[in-house]
């Protein structure tokens, strides 16, 4: 940067804030950093006490701020996704609809370690609505070398960073499995739930049987919703390992391929994932999943909704970040409850 007289600052770039404080009234900048200084400007310039400014000397071999925050939003923007106006160096993205945020990570991480840039990201993996910010980015001086913008494109690559992929709704089926809820010996509380988080992704529930512990029954009941064109079938109950639950067993018969029984999510570890050969999935939910603010049908259904498979893998990588902790007041996903760095 340099020193000038700021009567010579037209069409120079400002290097910091300039503050205007008026009593009572204000003490604000009234120019941010990067600001392009117009002749109006000066007489106002001049108001504040600033007969001289430090502007920006700009050279064939760096980038302003603003520019360098471009290639940043450039590395990171994909579809369904728009970015703000460059401000003080920052240009954020926001969603454009409902959907599911994944984030190469690695990538992500490879470019922040370049150094004198930044990306900051939402949490990969978890559903965001249309309005919310997904990520920011800026350089952290004033002026950047344009060397170290192209060795960040370089590090990208070609595909954007993020990925933001929309909800599909589906029609899903409901088999809850157990004598005690059959034969009316308590009451059904589950599916309730089961719909209430369905709906919270635009999906709703068109089929639903009711059956004891009898894991023919309960295969035949998957098998006939499947056939009448459901996207998905949730039974619910009878994953534990006592002898007379019989649902583990009964999804096995469909022919489906079992990804995981079991997973290292707390509440949620007798869960189990599986998907016929055409990709539909089916799903064994455990207990808790009817009575705990949130578990691992929370971390497994936005890709589920966004026709994202999840891997066995997938589920592993869930034991960094998988206990909840079970708070007064939920704010899930806003929380650390599965995500693990």
């Amino acid at each position: 940067m340099k020193l000038i007289d700021t009567k010579d600052a037209v069409g120079h770039v400002l290097c910091h804030d300039i503050t205007q404080i008026i009593k009572g009234v204000t003490k604000d900048a009234v120019f941010r950093k990067g600001h392009v200084v117009t002749e109006a400007d000066i007489p106002v310039l001049l108001s504040v006490g600033k007969d001289h400014l430090y502007v920006w000397e700009k050279g064939e071999t760096r980038l302003h701020e603003n520019d360098a925050a471009e290639i940043l939003r450039g590395i990171c923007q994909n579809e369904h996704m728009h970015p703000t106006p460059v401000k003080e160096g920052k240009i954020e993205l926001v969603a454009d609809c409902d959907g599911l945020l994944l984030i190469d990570v690695e990538r992500l991480r490879a470019i922040n370690e370049l150094g004198e840039m930044m990306i900051a990201t939402h949490s990969s993996g978890f559903p965001v609505k249309k309005g919310d910010k997904l990520a920011g980015t800026r350089i952290i001086p004033l002026v950047i070398e344009k060397e170290k913008m192209e060795r960040a494109k370089q590090t990208a690559g070609d595909t954007p960073l993020l990925k933001l992929i929309p909800f599909t709704p589906k029609k899903v089926g409901v088999v809850t499995t157990g004598n005690e809820v059959f034969y009316g010996r308590i009451e059904d509380t589950f599916t309730p739930v089961i719909e209430q988080k369905l709906a919270e992704y635009g999906s709703v529930m068109t089929q639903h049987v009711v059956l004891n512990d009898d894991h023919e029954k309960i295969t035949a009941a998957i098998q006939q919703m499947l056939d009448q064109g459901v996207d998905m079938v949730i039974c619910t109950g009878g994953m534990s390992v006592d002898p007379d639950d019989k649902t583990p067993l009964a999804i096995r018969n469909t022919g489906a391929n079992i990804v995981s029984y079991g997973a290292p999510v707390l509440p949620g570890a007798m869960f189990l994932l599986s998907y016929m050969a055409d990709g539909r999935p089916v799903m064994g939910l455990p207990g808790c999943v009817m009575y705990a603010k949130r578990t691992i049908f929370d971390l497994v259904l936005p890709r589920i909704m966004a026709d994202v498979p999840v891997s066995a893998k997938d589920l592993a990588a869930l034991g960094h970040g998988g206990l909840c902790l079970n708070c007064s007041v939920c704010t899930w996903p806003n929380c650390g409850f599965g995500k693990g760095v």
